[in-house]
């Protein structure tokens, strides 16, 4: 009798496994973020429950599973558990901090218990935090996901270079970054760049419309969070922006819990959300660029207003091309939460806004002025893009299935609520500084919000104490783009010393430290 060599996921389906060698996934479970079994389906026993792991642990694959490959037995929560941490995960991260799965696949293997243990695990990590479960009553938010994400890096084998091992990445990349690790983030994320590159993910051939679509995801999701990590870190990019890679097709379809077969592959792409991320992504290089050049001496006076006015007009644009159903309304919003897409209709917007503030951020120091003929318009912008972050963020806090809780958030909203320091500094209107003083206290209350998930907004709120400190200790520098400002915009998961060295005051910080108290 002849022995197969197909793992058990495309003997089910009877089609043919491409796995190269025993020990590597096929493209098939690669795409999907399933267990490929394909080192150890020759074995007769293969139905057979591993020795070394416990029958109860009902989430693993039937199969055998090396030692390093299958999590320790006390690891996994009950399946129940299980699932709902992984919906949790769709629901407040996935497609509004990388979009990396197809999200009715994942689920269904998850149920049928044939998720990839590392990803499992990975996800589990960043979405413990959000669980209201009983499960979970005596561990604080903060700390649920650390023994997953643990136990997920134990299982990471680098050497196995597949879409399973570059998702992994960058979900242990996302949560390292929850703690402020900002190089081990950047390690992460760079495999995870190296294997898509390897693999030559963008040009992969494949015969499975999901697959491909999930490809193209993963690609365009890794050249995002290349631009915005290198930044943080100083490094150079490695993804290359391909023209000719199709962008993602529309969500909704894509999300439909079809099967593989009948998705209308004809569809447009380039009119999804994740598509018009991305476009806005390539502006925000631009911009990264630009501050940097600033800093350097290498742009100042009319060519930088040129090239000030160039990169406003490609935000204008990319606004301009929304179809009004796009457009930040609370109709539209309510319409995307109906669609289970509020949530990355907020983010796509974050984003929008955040890089506005960005690139008129310079514009607030005074002595632009007499350098830059547009300076107080400029100045006006980025104080209208900040308040339009904070009011969409109000927004869909009031709205079910659309407040957004991954980990950006805190960092964009710091930057926002330095904008609103700028308006009680140096308004003369009282109606400006009582709308200033409000939405600081609103950004503090949901940063503080925040800070109950996610270890890294403790970071959050030392950078907004360094920029009050440099407000006390010179209003007429505080909001110089220098090397200390761009530190402060860009490396957000890194602590920023004081901008004036004075370590002789020491205090308890707060929001009434600012002046904007409901008491003041």
């Amino acid at each position: 009798m002849r022995v197969s060599t197909a793992c058990q996921a495309c003997r089910d389906r009877r089609r043919k496994c491409d796995a190269s060698q025993f020990g590597v996934s096929c493209t098939y479970c690669s795409g999907r973020g399933i267990q490929c079994t394909r080192d150890s389906s020759s074995n007769s026993q293969a139905a057979e429950p591993a020795p070394n792991v416990s029958v109860s642990n009902n989430l693993l694959p039937r199969v055998m599973l090396p030692d390093a490959a299958a999590p320790s037995s006390d690891t996994l929560p009950p399946p129940s558990i299980c699932l709902e941490l992984v919906n949790l995960y769709f629901d407040f991260i996935h497609d509004q901090f990388h979009s990396l799965f197809h999200k009715p696949t994942v689920l269904e293997n998850v149920k049928q218990r044939r998720a990839s243990p590392v990803l499992l695990l990975a996800m589990m990590a960043l979405s413990a935090r959000f669980s209201s479960n009983p499960f979970f009553a005596d561990i604080n938010p903060r700390e649920r996901g650390d023994r997953y994400a643990e136990e997920s890096s134990r299982l990471l084998n680098l050497r196995d270079v597949s879409l399973t091992t570059a998702q992994a990445c960058v979900l242990l990349g996302a949560f390292s970054i929850t703690h402020g690790e900002a190089q081990a983030e950047a390690v992460y994320y760079s495999v995870a760049c190296r294997i898509a590159n390897l693999l030559n993910l963008a040009n992969k051939p494949t015969s499975d419309p999901v697959e491909r679509e999930v490809n193209i995801r993963v690609w365009w999701s890794l050249c995002m969070i290349d631009v915005w990590s290198s930044t943080g870190v100083g490094l150079a990019r490695q993804m290359q922006v391909l023209d000719t890679l199709p962008l993602p097709m529309d969500d909704v379809a894509f999300l439909a819990p079809r099967q593989a077969e009948v998705i209308p592959w004809a569809i447009d792409h380039g009119s999804s959300l994740l598509a018009h991320m991305i476009k806005l992504n390539r502006i925000l290089l631009e911009i990264n660029l630009l501050n940097e050049r600033t800093v350097s001496g290498a742009t100042s006076g009319v060519v930088l207003e040129n090239e000030v006015m160039g990169l406003s007009n490609a935000l204008d644009e990319w606004h301009n091309s929304l179809p009004p159903s796009m457009h930040d309304t609370l109709t539209n919003l309510q319409r995307y939460a109906s669609q289970g897409l509020g949530r990355m209709f907020v983010a796509v917007y974050l984003g929008y806004y955040h890089f506005g503030q960005l690139l008129f951020y310079q514009f607030l120091h005074g002595d632009c002025t007499g350098t830059v003929l547009s300076a107080r318009f400029y100045a006006d912008r980025c104080k209208s893009y900040a308040e339009s972050l904070c009011e969409i963020i109000y927004a869909a806090n009031s709205i079910p299935r659309c407040d957004v809780r991954y980990t950006m958030v805190g960092h964009i909203m710091v930057i926002a609520s330095t904008v609103q320091i700028h308006t009680l500094l140096f308004s003369d209107s009282a109606a400006q500084i009582m709308t200033a003083r409000r939405r600081l206290e609103r950004n503090f209350e949901i940063l503080s919000q925040l800070r109950t998930y996610w270890p890294t907004l403790d970071i959050c709120f030392t950078r907004l104490q360094a920029f009050h400190k440099a407000c006390r200790s010179s209003m007429d520098d505080s909001f110089r783009l220098d090397q200390w400002m761009l530190r402060f915009l860009s490396e957000f998961a890194e602590p920023v010393d004081d901008r004036i060295m004075d370590r002789s005051a020491t205090e308890v910080w707060s929001l009434e430290n600012i002046g904007c108290s409901p008491e003041t």
